[in-house]
């Protein structure tokens, strides 16, 4: 079996490293991934510009690259690069994430979007991810991870992108795995200014996330911060059927 592993947070990362290392025990491992940090990038491609791939060792893989293209370059890059040299990737892992990608978050999700590059091509696509950057509890994460791997094979990328999200404590504190559907994150969003130079102001983006109280029982972003760890089917369809159908009865010619 062969294994494509990608993430957002940079090849150099720990979780990406922990998950090499479980997946490693169920068969072959490729690694490609950001050459630096690129959260939040979304499902961006580089296609205006040149994409940089160096071959580099990484520990239980059988062959690794670093890439200076996003996260869904990376994957995208590397499913043609590998079959080009006669390996067909089985399955799609993404992370393990330093953070979780929960409710409306995984819009913005590097993670999720490397791992639905896979979902794109066919191929079963795992999204991991831990809740926190500064994540030093993988072991459940990578648990769950191979736990999911026949069933992901098994369905042949029927139920989407499969994200699994635990909470950043010993596995043996985790309550239990519960099916979630995604919430919303609320952010008390601004922007800082931190420097100005003439007419030139620079600002970073920050914000503290909160959740609702009145969310219900199975919603994911309630369920972590309950001490559960979560499993989501993410499906890639934007139509807005209710909105067809009330667009099919507007009288707007041309």
């Amino acid at each position: 079996m062969n294994i494509l592993i990608s993430n957002d947070d940079g090849i150099g990362a720990q979780g990406i490293k922990a998950l090499a290392k479980a997946l490693s025990r169920c068969g072959d491992v490729y690694v490609i991934a950001p050459h630096t940090q690129r959260s939040a990038s979304s499902h961006a491609l580089s296609i205006h510009g040149e994409i940089k791939v160096k071959e580099v060792e990484f520990e239980n893989a059988k062959m690794a690259f670093e890439c200076d293209g996003t996260p869904a370059d990376c994957v995208k890059l590397g499913i043609d690069l590998l079959k080009k040299q006669g390996i067909h990737i089985d399955i799609v892992y993404a992370g393990i994430n330093h953070g979780a990608n929960l409710g409306t978050d995984t819009m913005y999700s590097g993670t999720v979007s490397a791992a639905a590059e896979g979902m794109m091509d066919g191929i079963p696509a795992v999204a991991v991810s831990v809740n926190s950057h500064e994540a030093t509890h993988f072991e459940g994460a990578c648990k769950l991870a191979v736990e999911v791997l026949p069933k992901a094979l098994e369905y042949k990328g029927k139920l989407g992108v499969i994200s699994i999200n635990t909470p950043d404590i010993p596995m043996e504190n985790i309550k239990g795995l519960k099916v979630a559907r995604l919430g919303s994150v609320e952010y008390d969003e601004w922007f800082e200014e931190i420097a100005r130079k003439g007419t030139e102001v620079t600002y970073k983006y920050t914000g503290t996330p909160s959740v609702a109280e009145s969310q219900v029982n199975d919603i994911d972003v309630k369920l972590i911060r309950e001490g559960y760890a979560t499993i989501s089917a993410l499906r890639y369809d934007l139509n807005d059927y209710q909105g067809i159908k009330e667009m099919e009865k507007w009288e707007i010619e041309i």
